[in-house]
């Protein structure tokens, strides 16, 4: 259908007055407006779902048994780190399987850039921040694609739930090395200290008073009492007040809170904190034997079966940028991931990568998630339709997703082409006029990714109504 497509298009570019002019040996610049009567929309299915068979079956033992945790863990780009593409499939997959938690989660807002919408850090401190997508220095980045890191002992991090559905019971810091470098505390306890400070006495000037007769009432000099206010004449005036020096002392009581830190326990790849009853708040605190901090990120799951649904997004990140990080690698593990879905390639795009590298790349970081996760299943998405530089037609995301639909049985993932569902190269055009995609014709609206979300929720579903009915027969 695509050769078909292909050859009717530039059969009607070369007999039609739309010109093409020719930027480098890659790409060609072509003004796409006037083209949507092309536009052709993939169907919303998922190939090779065989690779997703032990997926499928945790799910149906989750609906059946109402027992135990099916858990998903998103990694991607800017197309991700907001989560609300994520957000919505997380939602629709937990309406049908249950409520297990919202996932991973990071404070984005202390490392300066935009986040998830679930959960609100502040902190009394401020905090270093590197990304993957910058060359690296050192800095510990792991599970978040960003690090966050401070040398501060005196901080504390509030985290506050600002959707009720993911109030919490265990929640799971994520550090380098599994340090511990991080306590908890739900609330803070008010110690009064005890101290004494000389007395002070205030006198209000009346009518008829004079300066000596006010210092022979409390005991005192003239002068005394003119160095204690500051006056250089023997002048006062009705009305005014007068500090009077004094000798004797008074108990004051000194209040402050202090955060009272609260048992965790520690297993190969997180420290764990638990409550009986549901959380919408809690504290990190330093932890007293460190002197180093860096946050990787933190997990919270609640006390029920259901589904967690993690993101894991880095604005302008490339599969290349995943891979240079092994620490990455390193934490996935204490996510306990069923699926993984990548979601990677736009940013690869506007470097021109050639569809190969890519393709290695990609199949790197396949390799890197399966090498630390041996029983995960993976699934990748092809990256939404765009613009490049928002006129050219976006040939390398077109080849890109040709190439993963391809070596999806050789590579044992499924694979979702979100890249013609959405309308492919000539789509771009429509989808901004219905409001699906932004000005930069890279990035979509927050409509745009809810509709992705729940076209992705669709063919999720459908596909593992289809392993049912096959497993019935």
């Amino acid at each position: 259908m695509w050769n078909k497509f292909f050859i009717a298009f530039f059969g009607l570019l070369f007999s039609s007055t739309v010109t093409a002019q020719v930027v480098d040996s890659t790409l060609v610049e072509v003004d796409t407006l006037g083209m949507e009567e092309k536009v052709r929309y993939g169907e919303n299915a998922i190939s090779n779902t065989k690779a997703l068979d032990k997926f499928f079956e945790k799910l149906y033992l989750l609906e059946t048994a109402k027992t135990g945790k099916v858990r998903v863990v998103h990694i991607g780009d800017s197309h991700i780190q907001a989560d609300l593409f994520t957000g919505v499939i997380r939602k629709n997959l937990q309406e049908k399987f249950g409520n297990g938690g919202l996932g991973f989660s990071f404070p984005h807002n202390l490392a300066h850039t935009n986040g998830s919408y679930f959960i609100r850090y502040s902190s009394n401190a401020d905090w270093n921040s590197h990304k993957i997508t910058k060359e690296k220095n050192g800095s510990p980045v792991g599970l978040s694609g960003i690090s966050l890191t401070t040398k501060s002992k005196g901080f504390a991090i509030e985290v506050n739930v600002k959707d009720n559905n993911y109030q919490f019971n265990t929640l799971k810091i994520v550090t380098p090395n599994n340090a511990s470098q991080f306590d908890v505390a739900t609330s803070s306890k008010t110690i009064v200290l005890e101290s004494t400070v000389p007395k002070k006495i205030v006198h209000k000037i009346k009518n008829g008073e004079a300066i000596s007769t006010i210092a022979d009432k409390y005991n005192v000099s003239v002068a005394q009492l003119k160095k204690a206010n500051g006056l250089k004449s023997d002048k006062i005036r009705a009305g005014k007040t007068l500090k009077i020096p004094t000798n004797e002392m008074q108990k004051r009581n000194v209040k402050r809170s202090e955060f009272i830190p609260l048992p965790l326990t520690g297993d190969a790849y997180s420290h764990t904190f638990y409550s009986e009853t549901m959380m919408d708040k809690i504290y990190l605190i330093p932890n007293k034997t460190a002197s180093n901090f860096t946050l990787n990120g933190l997990i919270f799951e609640r006390n029920e079966p259901g589904i967690t649904y993690s993101a894991i997004g880095v604005n302008g990140a490339k599969a290349s940028d995943y891979n240079k990080y092994p620490l990455f690698f390193d934490q996935v593990p204490s996510l306990e991931a069923d699926l993984v879905i990548v979601s990677l390639g736009t940013n690869e795009t506007f470097d021109k990568m050639a569809v190969l590298d890519y393709m290695n790349q990609l199949n790197t970081l396949l390799s890197n998630i399966r090498a630390k996760n041996p029983n995960v299943e993976i699934l990748v998405m092809s990256t939404p339709p765009s613009l490049l530089y928002r006129r050219s037609l976006n040939r390398f995301a077109d080849d890109y997703a040709r190439a993963i639909n391809t070596q999806a049985a050789t590579v044992n993932h499924a694979a979702w082409d979100l890249f013609a569902i959405m309308g492919g190269m000539y789509g771009v055009n429509r989808n901004y006029r219905q409001g699906l995609m932004s000005g930069d014709k890279v990035h979509y609206t927050k409509s745009g990714y809810e509709k992705q979300g729940a076209l992705f929720s669709q063919a999720l579903l459908e596909a593992y109504e289809n392993f049912k009915a096959t497993k019935k027969k």
